[in-house]
């Protein structure tokens, strides 16, 4: 049984947030940082490493908004990338956006580099952190799948998501899927009441 490693973004996950209800309900272990309000790449990336090695190995990882940057980052420079089976990207955020660049400085450029692991990006069409396109851009640079999740903010708290069962359906599905390689752009439609399936989507 892989273990679950959950990387929250900039300022935290709080209470409410799907991250920290995973916590509480499977058992799943955060990645704390030494400065939440002030991150520097290097830093989060350390801490990163030295939760890896410590946790019990395969590692699957559940990242939010910076959080998924912070994967990218390290992946390219870890020697133990190999430990990771595969990661959960949500809502990646954007740290090259002018409103972000003065507080997140040490984020630029966002690494690019395609993940040497399996991995689905969940992006939302009205994400203020990040528009859709550049997290589309994300998804292909990397090597995700990517999941249009429709218009639900920066899919956090504030987007009344509760325990996000849908979520963690996808980590599950993940897990279950890894080996197989099909990489594409996927969006999320209802058929009839119940059954959720997923559909090719074009790139904008």
């Amino acid at each position: 049984m892989a273990s679950v490693l959950t990387l929250p973004g900039w300022q935290n996950s709080g209470p409410d947030h799907w991250q920290s209800r995973w916590e509480k309900l499977y058992g799943y272990t955060r990645v704390d940082q030494h400065d939440w309000m002030a991150p520097l790449r290097g830093d989060w990336m350390a801490q990163l490493e030295e939760a890896v090695l410590a946790a019990p190995a395969p590692c699957v990882l559940a990242a939010h908004s910076l959080g998924c940057i912070l994967i990218a980052a390290w992946a390219a420079h870890s020697r133990n990338a190999n430990r990771v089976q595969a990661a959960l990207l949500v809502a990646p955020g954007d740290p090259e956006r002018e409103a972000l660049q003065a507080v997140l400085k040490s984020w630029s450029p966002v690494v690019t580099e395609r993940l040497p692991f399996k991995s689905i990006l969940v992006a939302s069409r009205d994400d203020p952190y990040c528009t859709f396109a550049r997290a589309q851009a994300f998804a292909v640079a990397w090597g995700s799948e990517c999941v249009d999740y429709g218009n639900a903010g920066h899919i956090n708290a504030d987007s009344d998501l509760g325990d996000w069962p849908e979520g963690h359906a996808m980590l599950l599905n993940l897990l279950s899927s890894v080996g197989r390689a099909r990489v594409g752009c996927w969006r999320r439609v209802w058929v009839g009441a119940t059954t959720l399936q997923a559909i090719a989507c074009k790139e904008e």
